[in-house]
C-alpha cells in the first residue's frame, strides 16, 4: 500500500510538471512558433534522405490533435509528432530542402505566454528563399531598364529598407500608446513604393509584416539581395523629456566599425561571406586585414555621403533634432560592404510628433524626403563608391 501511494504521488508530481504544447503556428516562411504552457527542455537536430528537422521535447505533451503546414510553404512539406519514452514528445518537420536552424525560448510578455521560436532558412540563397523575401504584392519590383540614370553594372540599384522592431519587439511606445513598430513599417512601405516607381531602382523590404527579425539577420538579408544601400527606419523616444523632437540620421561610428572588423576577421576561416567580391577565408591574416579595411573604409565614406543628403532633405520638413549626421555603433549599420544609415523619423515620446507620425500624409512626406535624399546621393556621386558583390 505504501509503495502504491509513493508511486501515485510520483506520477502526480510528474504530470504536474509536464509541459503542454498548446498550438504551433507558421509565421511567414522562416519562423515556427510553439505556444507552450511553460519553459521547456528541448533539443533539435537535422536528418537527410529525406530532409527532416527533429525537435525533441522533455516531459511534454501535445494539446492540439492536428498540426498543419500552410499550403505551398516554401520549406516545410509536413509536420508530425509522436511520444517517446512515454513522457517525451518528438515533433518532425518534413522539409523540401536542407535548412539552417536557430531556436530560442521567449518568456510571457503580457499578450503572449511562453513560446519556443524555431527559425529556418535554406542553406543556400536559393530561388525559393528569394521568393519568400520579395517585396509585398502591392509594391511591384521594376524590371531591368536600359540607359537609366541609376542603373549600375547593367542592373537596377537595390535599396534594402529595414522597418525597425516588429513582432514581440514593439520598440518605443508613444504618449497615446502608439507602437514604434507600426510607424516604421508604414513609412518603410511608403519609401519602398517611391523607390519602386524610380526607373533604375528596386526596393527590398527587410520586414513587410509584424514579425520579429534579429538585427544580424537584417544585415544578412540585405547582403543576400546584394543591396547597394541599407536604410533602417525608426522613431525615437526620450523618456525624461517629452518635449524633445526632430529627426536624426545616423551612420556607423568608427568604434562600431572596429568592433565589426574584429568579428569578421576572427571568423573568416569559417565564413562563406564575401567582402567586396573577395573571400577572406583563403587569405593570410595581414592581407585579409588590408582587404577588409579597404572595403569598410569605402563603405563608411559612402554611408557618410548618403546620410548627409538624407539629413539635408529632411530639413525641408522642419527642424531636425541634430544639424549633423550622428555616429553610433548600431548593429544594423555594421555591414562591411553595404553603405548603411539609420533614420530616426521623429520622437514618438513627443505628443505632437506622435500625432504627426500617425498621420498618413505626414508619413508620406517623411518617406518622400528620405527618397529625395537617396536619389540625390546616387545622382551626385560616382556609383563606383558602392561595393557590389558580383
Amino acid at each position: 500500500m505504501r509503495l502504491f501511494l509513493i508511486f501515485s504521488l510520483l506520477l502526480i508530481s510528474n504530470l504536474a510538471q509536464a509541459i503542454n504544447i498548446v498550438d504551433v503556428n507558421f509565421w511567414k516562411s522562416n519562423r515556427i512558433v510553439f505556444d507552450i504552457s511553460g519553459p521547456v527542455s528541448y533539443n533539435t537536430f537535422s536528418l537527410s534522405s529525406p530532409y527532416r528537422l527533429v525537435i525533441d521535447f522533455k516531459h511534454t505533451s501535445l494539446t492540439k490533435k492536428t498540426l498543419k503546414v500552410p499550403t505551398e510553404h516554401p520549406l516545410v512539406k509536413n509536420i508530425r509528432s509522436a511520444f517517446r519514452n512515454v513522457k517525451d514528445l518528438r515533433v518532425v518537420l518534413d522539409l523540401k530542402q536542407p535548412v539552417r536552424t536557430k531556436s530560442f525560448l521567449l518568456k510571457p510578455d503580457g499578450s503572449n505566454g511562453h513560446r519556443l521560436i524555431i527559425e529556418i532558412s535554406p542553406r543556400s540563397a536559393s530561388k525559393t528563399f528569394k521568393k519568400t523575401l520579395s517585396p509585398p504584392k502591392s509594391i511591384k519590383p521594376i524590371k531591368k531598364s536600359k540607359n537609366t540614370l541609376f542603373q549600375h553594372k547593367n542592373r537596377d540599384l537595390i535599396i534594402a529598407i529595414d522597418a525597425g522592431h516588429g513582432g514581440i519587439d514593439s520598440g518605443a511606445i508613444g504618449f497615446s500608446g502608439t507602437y514604434e513598430k507600426y510607424i516604421t513599417l508604414a513609412i518603410a512601405k511608403k519609401l519602398a513604393a517611391l523607390v519602386s516607381a524610380q526607373p533604375g531602382m528596386r526596393p527590398v523590404l527587410i520586414r513587410n509584416g509584424d514579425y520579429f527579425i534579429k538585427l544580424q539577420k537584417r544585415i544578412d538579408l540585405a547582403r543576400q539581395y546584394s543591396a547597394d544601400l541599407l536604410v533602417s527606419i525608426h522613431a525615437d523616444a526620450y523618456p525624461s523629456d517629452n518635449n524633445v523632437g526632430g529627426s536624426s540620421v545616423y551612420m556607423l561610428s568608427h568604434s562600431g566599425a572596429s568592433s565589426e572588423a574584429a568579428t569578421w576577421l576572427a571568423e573568416r576561416e569559417n565564413s562563406a561571406d564575401l567582402i567586396g567580391g573577395i573571400s577572406l577565408s583563403d587569405k593570410d591574416e595581414l592581407l585579409a586585414q588590408v582587404l577588409f579595411n579597404l572595403s569598410q573604409t569605402k563603405t563608411l565614406e559612402a554611408s557618410a555621403l548618403v546620410a548627409q543628403k538624407v539629413l539635408g532633405s529632411l530639413k525641408s520638413l522642419g527642424n531636425n533634432h541634430s544639424r549633423h549626421v550622428q555616429k553610433a555603433g548600431f548593429l544594423v549599420l555594421r555591414s562591411p560592404d553595404i553603405p548603411s544609415i539609420l533614420i530616426e523619423t521623429g520622437f514618438i515620446s513627443n505628443e505632437a510628433e506622435e500625432q504627426r507620425l500617425n498621420n498618413p500624409k505626414s508619413r508620406h512626406k517623411l518617406a518622400k524626403a528620405i527618397f529625395q535624399g537617396i536619389r540625390s546621393y546616387f545622382n551626385n556621386y560616382n556609383l563606383g563608391t558602392l561595393l557590389v558583390r558580383r
